[in-house]
């Protein structure tokens, strides 16, 4: 009984759904047709009869940072765009050209009010620009536009869509103390850092030629200073010197290798 309940409430959601679909595109049709003041009127009854489509658009868009009424009167003047924009003789749902204008609405709004890291000013031209451009392409087609499709369209590459609709992201930071939704982990503790080793790496590299040059007893010094960590007196026992002749002799080795990389590092 309970499943027969479901089905019969599913039917009758169906059917207040259609019947809303043909109200609204009648009264775009007939709107189509008028002039003046008729027109204006029959335009309003179709931003007040889809009210509530706008207001779920901009629920999506709760917790990002903008307050929920500006979202909600955003999403509306949206869906006062769209109905004036959508052109019934050329056929199409207007649900499916409404909701990409009314989201396009929010996400400009974002844009310009709501961005935590700001994208190039191209990205988001880019991004305003897609809104627009799957609007008209989901009447002309009937569906829903592809990135290729949006790529031929506005004359750019799909990589170029693709980090256009990817700067949504943008508009809010997560907190480094986010759980991951796979495992539970802290963001932070999946963050990367840097790695000592590639400096290390460069300086082998550059430095290595500059030291075989040097004599061997001069060699022997930078060892037993860098590698063993020894003082300067302490070399100066083992060498059989003062601790000034150490500290001379290692300001002109380490001045030897300044020209020398400096020589190698010259443009030719």
């Amino acid at each position: 009984m309970r499943q027969v309940h479901a089905t019969h409430g599913s039917e009758h959601q169906n059917q207040n759904q259609n019947d809303h679909e043909r109200l609204t595109l009648d009264l775009l049709q007939r709107s189509a047709d008028a002039r003046g003041r008729e027109r204006l009127r029959l335009l309003d009854e179709v931003v007040l009869l889809n009210l509530g489509l706008a207001e779920s658009i901009a629920r999506r868009y709760y917790w990002r940072g903008i307050e929920r009424d500006d979202l909600l009167q955003v999403a509306n003047l949206g869906l006062v765009n769209a109905v004036r924009r959508f052109d019934p003789r050329r056929g199409g749902d207007f649900v499916s050209f409404a909701v990409p204008t009314i989201s396009g609405e929010v996400k400009r709004y974002f844009r310009d009010h709501g961005w935590t890291v700001r994208p190039p000013r191209r990205v988001q031209e880019l991004a305003a620009e897609l809104t627009a451009a799957r609007a008209e392409l989901t009447q002309d087609r009937g569906r829903a536009p592809t990135a290729p499709d949006l790529a031929e369209y506005l004359g750019v590459g799909v990589d170029e869509i693709r980090e256009a609709d990817a700067s949504h992201v943008c508009f809010t930071a997560a907190s480094i103390d986010h759980r991951m939704s796979d495992d539970d982990t802290p963001l932070a503790d999946a963050l990367g850092e840097d790695d000592d080793g590639f400096a290390r790496a460069d300086a082998v590299t550059v430095l290595g030629p500059a030291c075989r040059e040097l004599q061997p007893r001069d060699r022997h010094i930078l060892y037993l200073r860098f590698f063993r960590g020894l003082t300067q007196q302490e070399i100066g026992q083992e060498l059989g010197v003062t601790q000034m002749q150490v500290s001379r002799l290692l300001a002109r080795i380490l001045g030897q290798l300044r020209a020398r990389i400096d020589r190698e590092a010259r443009p030719v």
